[in-house]
C-alpha cells in the first residue's frame, strides 16, 4: 500500500492499550490490536507499547509506518491541551507532562489527545452514521466516565478540556445511616460513588452484613469483596434478588442524574457504555435507568407536550464495543491534516 494514507487511534487504559487503524475515508481497516499499557511504569514505558501497537497494526494490514499520517491518543486521566492534570491509575511522572507533544516527537507525526470518556463519546457518535444530533455518553465501569458530542459531531471538551466529568456531579442519595458516600477525587455524594464497580463493592459489603442476607452464597464464600462484586453480574443474570436490588438502585440513580443532565444539555440521545452493554440483563437495567430519568426530568424531556407526543430523550446502548474510544480519537486525528 505504498503512498496510502492511514490514521491510528490509541486508547490507553490502566492495564491495556487498544489500537485501531483507519483509512483516509475514515473506515476501519482490519481488526483492532490490544497490548499491555504499562501505565503504572511511567509514560516512556507506555510509549514503547504504543509504538508496538502501531507496528502490529501495520504488520497485520501490510502497510508501512510511513503510511501513518497522524495519531490520536486518549488517556484515563484529566488532561488539558496535551498535559496530564491528574494521576488516576498512571505513574506520577505522567502528571504535568505534555504526553501529546512528547509522543508526537517520538513518532514524528502530529498527535491529537483527549480523555477516554470524550474519545468513547466521539467514537459512538461516529459509529452512528444516521445520527447527526447531539449524543451524551456515560459509561459505568470501575469508575464512571462520560462525554458529550454536540450536533454535527462537535466534541464538547470545555475551556480547558476538562468538561463532562460526569462521575463528579452530586446526587442527593444517602446511605441508611444518612451519610454521603465518598469517592476518591470526586467528593462526597458524587454520582460515581453510586454508579461504578467501586460503588457496587461498597454496597455489597454493607448488604452482606445484614441478617437477611447471611445465607446468601456470597456471604458464605471466603473471598475478597472485589471478587464477590465481580460475580454480581452472573447473579444478576440469574435474577438473584440481592444482585438485582443492587443493580436496580444503581440504574435508578444513573437515570435520575441523567434527568439533570437533560435539563442542562437537552441531548436527545443518551448512550450507556461499559461492560453492562454486554450483559443479558441490559434491557431490564435500561428500563430502570428510564424510570429514574422519568422521576427526575421535567416531563417535556421525556415526551413532547405537543401531539403526537414523541419521545424527546432516547436511551441506547453503546455499539462500539472495546474499540469505540480508539476509533473516536483516530477520527479526531484525521482533522490534523
Amino acid at each position: 500500500m505504498e503512498g496510502s494514507v492511514h490514521f491510528v487511534g490509541l486508547d490507553i487504559g490502566g492495564t491495556t492499550v487498544k489500537a485501531a487503524l483507519l483509512n483516509e475515508s475514515g473506515r476501519q481497516v482490519g481488526v483492532g490490536v490490544e497490548v499491555r499499557s504499562h501505565g503504572s511504569d511511567g509514560y516512556e514505558a507506555t510509549f514503547k507499547q504504543l509504538r508496538a501497537a502501531i507496528d502490529q497494526l501495520c504488520s497485520d494490514n501490510s502497510i508501512e509506518f510511513s503510511n501513518i499520517t497522524a495519531v490520536g491518543i486518549d488517556v484515563p486521566a484529566p488532561s488539558s491541551d496535551g498535559v496530564i492534570w491528574g494521576q488516576a491509575n498512571l505513574n506520577e511522572d505522567w502528571v504535568g507532562t505534555n504526553i501529546r507533544d512528547e509522543f508526537s516527537k517520538e513518532i514524528h507525526r502530529p498527535c491529537y489527545m483527549t480523555n477516554d470518556g470524550n474519545a468513547a463519546a466521539y467514537g459512538e457518535w461516529i459509529l452512528r452514521p444516521g445520527h447527526d444530533g447531539p449524543l451524551l455518553f456515560v459509561a459505568p465501569g470501575t469508575g464512571l466516565g462520560g462525554g458529550f458530542v454536540l450536533g454535527k459531531g462537535q466534541l464538547y471538551e470545555g475551556c480547558n478540556g476538562l468538561a463532562m466529568e460526569i462521575g463528579a456531579i452530586s446526587v442527593p442519595f444517602r446511605e441508611e445511616d444518612g451519610s454521603l458516600p465518598e469517592c476518591a477525587g470526586k467528593g462526597p455524594g458524587s454520582l460515581e460513588a453510586w454508579v461504578s464497580l467501586v460503588a457496587l463493592r461498597r454496597r455489597l459489603k454493607i448488604e452482606l452484613t445484614k441478617s437477611e442476607n447471611s445465607s446468601h452464597p456470597l456471604a458464605q464464600e471466603q473471598i475478597s469483596i472485589e471478587e464477590k462484586a465481580f460475580q454480581l453480574r452472573d447473579y444478576c443474570e440469574k435474577e438473584d434478588p440481592l444482585a438485582r436490588s443492587l443493580f436496580q438502585r444503581q440504574a435508578h440513580i444513573l437515570g435520575w442524574a441523567m434527568g439533570d443532565q437533560a435539563s442542562e444539555l437537552d441531548p436527545g440521545l443518551i448512550v450507556i457504555g461499559g461492560g453492562l452493554a454486554e450483559t443479558g440483563f441490559r434491557d431490564w437495567y435500561l428500563e430502570n435507568v428510564r424510570l429514574g430519568f422519568e422521576e427526575r426530568a421535567p416531563s417535556f424531556y421525556v415526551n413532547s407536550p405537543i401531539p403526537p407526543h414523541g419521545v424527546t430523550t432516547r436511551f441506547d446502548w453503546a455499539v462500539g464495543g472495546d474499540y469505540a474510544a480508539a476509533i473516536g480519537v483516530a477520527h479526531k486525528a484525521m482533522e490534523l491534516v
